[in-house]
């Protein structure tokens, strides 16, 4: 939710409030009044609008101490912030490449510094999946898969799961051999999506797709789904689908988690669904999340386990699928660190 220049909230408060960063960022707002609250939420993403619009509905008993140490931390932010009043887009293109190097930075570069102007594409974002999938249904994979390839993960892969099964093979593997756009290619897409949203735009070149998109994307879908397709893809390309299974973040890939990004994750997870995704989970992830638990909070997690007695393997896919989706989420607002293949990403 930060501005340009600016640093993002939730990563830089300090946690002595007891609260997680999507809470702090609420109080804050909440402190502003209606009309400053609603102009700094113009700026957000569509899934930033629903997670601190959820916070603030279920923020009911915050102390005054509270509320006065998220805002004195926000005023020590605002503080130290040395990027008003300079180039910003090339503030956050230095920032981001130092942060994360050339190659991962490039592609949050686009998304960051270009949103703002593909606003045909970006209007898709406000849209559930089914009404998207209604409106792309009849354009070509190829435009299908550019426009999944600018959603967030999560709500491509709702999208995509609207779709046949040969339609969704066929755009999984545009998406995962799509090695950008050209800006008259990107810039016609958009004045098409414009017509249907109205507005103006003017648009960049911009790298989109690619094996990690289309990973990302199958990270989220129903497990039968997700190996319906990689099957299919394995029939025409068995390399790239290894590859993209490579670059899947996998409930087994929780044992690569930090301790520290292990307990931020188990404090937002379900307790139902992580006794059943624990029901068939490797010994190392067991342990590796009874490690990071107090030793009250482990011995009721295993006796809800063996109270819980055999579960469908469909039922254990589903809650395993559900802890990923939201290590996923927590990866992309910054707050945990993933890794796959042998390789971080956010």
């Amino acid at each position: 939710m930060a501005q340009p220049g600016m640093p993002a909230i939730p990563d830089m408060m300090a946690t002595s409030t007891g609260l997680t960063g999507t809470e702090r960022a609420a109080i804050l707002l909440l402190t502003l009044g209606e009309e400053e609250a609603a102009s700094v939420m113009k700026h957000m993403e569509p899934k930033e609008v629903q997670r601190i619009g959820m916070a603030m509905a279920s923020l009911s008993t915050i102390s005054k101490v509270q509320v006065t140490m998220v805002v004195k931390e926000f005023y020590t932010i605002i503080q130290t912030a040395t990027a008003l009043g300079m180039d910003t887009d090339e503030y956050i293109r230095n920032v981001l490449v130092k942060a994360l190097g050339e190659d991962k930075a490039s592609g949050l570069i686009d998304r960051i510094l270009m949103g703002g102007h593909i606003k045909g594409l970006e209007a898709f974002k406000w849209m559930d999946p089914r009404s998207i999938a209604d409106v792309i249904r009849n354009e070509h994979p190829q435009i299908i898969a550019i426009v999944l390839s600018f959603l967030d993960h999560d709500q491509a892969a709702e999208v995509l799961s609207a779709f046949p099964e040969p339609v969704r093979v066929d755009v999984v593997l545009r998406i995962a051999t799509l090695d950008g756009i050209q800006p008259a290619a990107l810039q016609e897409l958009n004045e098409i999506m414009e017509k249907q949203f109205a507005g103006n735009s003017s648009v960049k070149a911009s790298s989109v797709g690619g094996v990690k998109t289309a990973a990302n994307i199958l990270n989220f879908m129903d497990s039968a789904i997700e190996t319906e397709i990689l099957d299919s893809i394995k029939e025409v390309d068995g390399e790239l689908a290894e590859t993209i299974e490579e670059l899947m973040f996998v409930f087994d890939n929780l044992t690569d988690l930090d301790d520290r990004g292990m307990q931020t994750l188990l404090r937002e997870l379900n307790t139902d669904e992580l006794v059943v995704a624990l029901k068939g989970a490797s010994e190392a992830v067991k342990n590796k999340v009874l490690k990071n638990m107090s030793k009250r909070a482990a011995d009721i997690l295993l006796d809800d386990m063996e109270a819980k007695g055999p579960v469908r393997v469909s039922d254990v896919e589903a809650a395993q699928k559900a802890v990923v989706a939201v290590a996923r989420r927590m990866a992309e607002s910054g707050e945990i660190m993933l890794a796959a293949g042998g390789e971080e990403f956010v």
